[in-house]
């Protein structure tokens, strides 16, 4: 079997690092932010190119606690692309905002910029974008156009940890960014975690005390926040795998340049668009066919793990019926049954990933 995803197998290769970092967080019993949390705080801002980061419970409190940071008025619109978890729009809606949908781009998947400038209005004052599957979105003209509306820019780098943009790197682009650290993230915890960087020190300062309760000091709160705080363990754990995220990602753009060799050209599939002026994390390689559900049978019975992100666009979710935007001639609106996600990680062979473009070709061969 060629697994999708396969922790434990990584868990293995660095097994003795992270019992110890476990250990030592149980030692001394830091297991609510504390000096676990910091040290990696300190570790992933300067590994993001960030000056602050800001541990928190999980990524949707990350995005969640972003936009109340920004302090935007009651109600406003907030773009959000429409091909992504369903995160991104939550966040807006359970911050008191309404969500706008925009298209995503059909080469890349990232926010179409044009579509998003067609869903400005007067009402608009952020937009959320998100540098999905691990790839930069264009954060030169989403910056351009969002200062020439006067928007406050949201990242969400949920899969895109270790991803440049014209050799900077995503999260502090924007405004203000948000991480998560679910367990299946190229940077992933041993339970749920997230966090927030930014460049602008009062921002910090709100996304901190948003997260803790609204706290000032000890029992002195300034106003109601939250509890949003990353926990001791996490936090140890991802200082130990922060350490070999470099090694993980050339693995995975290693796999991913010799899928876009094997593959090119074979049947009908797309497949992502490599562009120059980006580094793709990869957290996921995503092709486009219209022959999706045959072709994942077809892996499946070759004993090949394959993925779906997402099988439904966010616009014909029963969350969003109220909104009528299920019908807009949005490509994600069309491209949501015809995307498929092959396996890529670190955990993979050159044989595995061998072995996968092989059955890829036959399947185009003999169906």
């Amino acid at each position: 079997m060629i697994k999708f995803l396969d922790l434990h197998r990584q868990y293995v290769s660095i097994k003795d690092e992270i019992d110890t970092a476990i250990a030592d967080v149980i030692r001394d019993a830091a297991f609510v932010s504390g000096r676990y949390a910091a040290k990696f705080e300190g570790e992933f801002a300067a590994y993001q190119n960030a000056a602050h980061c800001i541990g928190c419970g999980n990524g949707t409190d990350a995005i969640e606690i972003a936009l109340e940071a920004l302090q935007i008025p009651p109600g406003s619109e907030v773009i959000v692309p429409a091909n992504t978890f369903i995160a991104t729009s939550e966040a807006v809606t359970r911050t008191g905002h309404k969500v706008v949908f925009c298209d995503c781009d059909p080469d890349d998947y990232t926010i179409s910029v044009a579509s998003m400038v067609q869903k400005i209005t007067h009402r608009t004052r952020a937009v959320v974008v998100v540098h999905l599957y691990g790839q930069p979105c264009a954060m030169d003209q989403v910056l351009e156009t969002a200062a020439s509306h006067g928007l406050k820019v949201v990242e969400d780098c949920a899969q895109a940890h270790g991803a440049d943009f014209m050799g900077r790197r995503v999260g502090a682009l924007g405004h203000i960014g948000t991480f998560s650290f679910y367990p299946g993230k190229n940077l992933g915890a041993y339970g749920d975690a997230g966090a927030v960087v930014t460049n602008d020190p009062e921002l910090a300062r709100r996304v901190r005390m948003i997260a803790n309760h609204g706290r000032t000091a000890k029992y002195d709160h300034a106003f109601e926040g939250r509890n949003s705080r990353l926990d001791g363990l996490q936090a140890a754990i991802l200082s130990v795998k922060l350490r070999h995220l470099d090694e993980w990602l050339d693995r995975r753009i290693s796999i991913a340049e010799f899928y876009h060799e094997a593959l090119a050209g074979v049947g009908d599939l797309v497949l992502p668009t490599r562009r120059n002026w980006s580094k793709h994390a990869y957290h996921l390689f995503v092709v486009r066919t219209e022959r999706r559900d045959a072709i994942k049978k077809f892996l499946e019975a070759q004993g090949i793990e394959t993925g779906i992100h997402y099988p439904i666009a966010l616009p014909k979710l029963e969350a969003y019926r109220h909104l009528d935007q299920a019908n807009e001639p949005f490509f994600a609106n069309r491209s949501d049954a015809r995307l498929l996600s092959l396996p890529i990680g670190d955990h993979m062979s050159n044989e595995d990933a061998t072995r996968v473009a092989s059955a890829v070709r036959d399947f185009f061969r003999h169906h």
